[in-house]
């Protein structure tokens, strides 16, 4: 595998196997299934067991160094937009309250759903992937104090994910405070640092297919043909919480850039179409631009609001990342405690930012495993669940986009006014 080179100041690209992957889990689960109970399947387990466990720990030393780069990154990219005029900072505070509201919402909404619509038995056999039983949450008053980790070495050893995504955060802000030149020097290090571990997270990627099949046995070996249903109830709950944002775009339309929405609806069909087939926001950008014509916002508005969402903004991020994490609680038992929510929330909102512009995959990997750590779940189930990410991931690009016009058309309203 060949990375796409970056040029300075840019993250490598990395052409990943998502099929194949997929392609993989599939494979997996029918051998389990089609061999369930039989000699064969026994003495395969204790080589399939060693081939996805180390695949998924390959795949978990690469969370912490890698949201680490691209949180200082992002956020830096932030602050920078921030001082580019009133427009901007009116734009910035308005997808600060929808990237809140997006996890809020699937706080509220997601236990509700899984309460109506339960995930069938054989779900329990995704935790069988995990080695590691749930981590004990604190109450509220030790869940304020943990937000400050007075040795972030400590906490990064502990794997303690809302401290030390508080800690880079506020490390990229006071990064992008710094003269001129000591910020270009910290910035090119954590770019360079993001390119190497891209680049590690790819190799390990692309032996997807081969970890996800091991392990897509194993849970067939449990579930038998449950499995399959399960994989379908997980992505038709989390796609339902990308939903619920992707019609948020068009109230925001409504409401905030008082348009229509037929007449929104109508001029979003050609980069949505884009967007449902290409399953990128980036790829979408000139079909937005020309949707926001079709709007009548003046291309000042446009070429300013959209390209700046593209980089900076994923709406659906939160409420789909939060609705995987909520997903594997309700596996694993873990009592969605106000604390709970509250880390989760709090780590989405913070890991939004700098998960933007990277195939599903590796967003996938970076933004949720935080989460879960934080929740105190047990992320050895996502492994499985990347494989199927392709699927949820065209409601995340069709909630991006629609989103995206949607705040340009606010925007344009707000000047206006």
């Amino acid at each position: 595998m060949e990375p796409t080179k970056a040029d300075k100041g840019e993250l490598i690209a990395i052409r990943l196997p998502v099929w194949w992957t997929f392609g993989g889990l599939v494979a997996g689960l029918a051998l389990g299934w089609i061999l369930s109970g039989s000699a064969a399947l026994e003495a395969a387990l204790p080589a399939t067991d060693i081939i996805g466990s180390l695949w998924l720990r390959a795949l978990q030393m690469t969370i912490i160094p890698l949201v680490a780069a691209l949180l200082v990154l992002g956020i830096a990219k932030l602050v920078g937009a921030a001082s580019a005029g009133a427009v901007a900072r009116r734009m910035l505070t308005l997808v600060i309250a929808i990237l809140f509201l997006s996890g809020l919402s699937t706080a509220l909404l997601m236990p509700l759903l899984l309460d109506l619509f339960p995930p069938p038995p054989s779900a329990a056999a995704l935790l069988n992937t995990s080695e590691v039983a749930s981590q004990t949450v604190p109450g509220i008053g030790d869940f304020i104090g943990s937000l400050i980790a007075p040795n972030v070495i400590a906490a990064a050893a502990e794997t303690a994910m809302l401290p030390l995504t508080i800690f880079f955060a506020l490390f990229a802000v006071a990064v992008a405070r710094l003269p001129d030149a000591q910020r270009d020097t910290l910035l090119a290090l954590f770019h360079a640092l993001a390119n190497a571990m891209l680049t590690l997270i790819g190799w390990v990627l692309w032996l997807a297919p081969v970890g996800v099949f091991a392990l897509g046995i194993g849970v067939a070996a449990q579930a038998g043909g449950g499995a399959f249903a399960t994989f379908l109830h997980y992505i038709l709950t989390v796609t339902a919480m990308g939903t619920v944002v992707f019609i948020g775009g068009y109230l925001l339309a409504w409401l905030g850039g008082r348009i229509a929405p037929v007449r929104f609806a109508k001029a979003m069909i050609p980069a949505q179409a884009v967007a449902f087939s290409t399953q990128s926001s980036l790829a979408s950008l000139p079909a937005m631009l020309a949707s926001a014509k079709r709007l009548g916002l003046r291309d000042s508005t446009a070429d300013f609001a959209l390209p700046l969402a593209v980089a900076i903004f994923r709406a659906t991020s939160p409420a789909m990342n939060m609705a995987v994490a909520i997903y594997v609680a309700t596996l694993a038992g873990v009592e969605l405690t106000p604390a709970v929510l509250l880390a989760g929330i709090a780590v989405a909102f913070i890991i939004s930012v700098g998960s933007v512009s990277l195939p599903g995959s590796i967003s996938f990997v970076i933004s949720i495993g935080p989460i879960a750590i934080a929740m105190g779940i047990p992320v050895e189930p996502l492994a499985l669940l990347v494989a199927v990410e392709m699927l949820p991931d065209i409601m995340r690009t069709l909630g991006n986009v629609t989103m995206n016009v949607a705040v340009a058309s606010t925007v344009e309203r707000a000047r206006t006014d």
